[in-house]
């Protein structure tokens, strides 16, 4: 079988590895980065020689592409998202994109309309209400 066909986002098909590890946010990975970028200019008199350009470019990225910059907020956010039964990589996802409407959502993250699933219309538009006030308070 064609590995196409055997891994489907949309049908939560993406992998052992990916359904067992756990997925961050951009959010998060940009609180940790800057917390390693942080130690390695303290441990340093020359702090821009210390810090790896991978890591410098890395950081750039996800604080670009980071909905949420507030550390209260990112763990509001993950608090919220986990209490919706959503696997890592749904969280991940709805939390690095944050859409508007249920029609987004279910875009970007098809399986929440896995039948079976226990995740109503209602129940994803009451989650991105949850999102957008986090996003608002921050």
């Amino acid at each position: 079988m064609l590995r196409d066909e055997e891994e489907n986002a949309a049908e939560l098909k993406i992998g052992d590895d990916f359904l067992k590890a756990k997925c961050l946010m951009n959010c998060e990975v940009s609180i940790l980065l800057d917390r390693k970028c942080d130690q390695l200019k303290q441990m340093s008199e020359d702090a821009m020689n210390q810090i790896p350009q991978v890591l410098d470019k890395s950081l750039q990225y996800v604080q670009r592409f980071s909905r949420f910059t507030n550390q209260d907020a990112v763990k509001q956010v993950r608090e919220v998202l986990s209490q919706c039964k959503l696997t890592e990589f749904e969280l991940a996802v709805l939390g690095n994109l944050c859409p508007e409407t249920v029609e987004e959502a279910v875009a970007v993250v098809p399986s929440l309309q896995t039948k079976g699933r226990g995740i109503s219309e209602e129940a994803i538009e009451k989650l991105l209400n949850e999102l957008m006030m986090i996003k608002k308070f921050e």
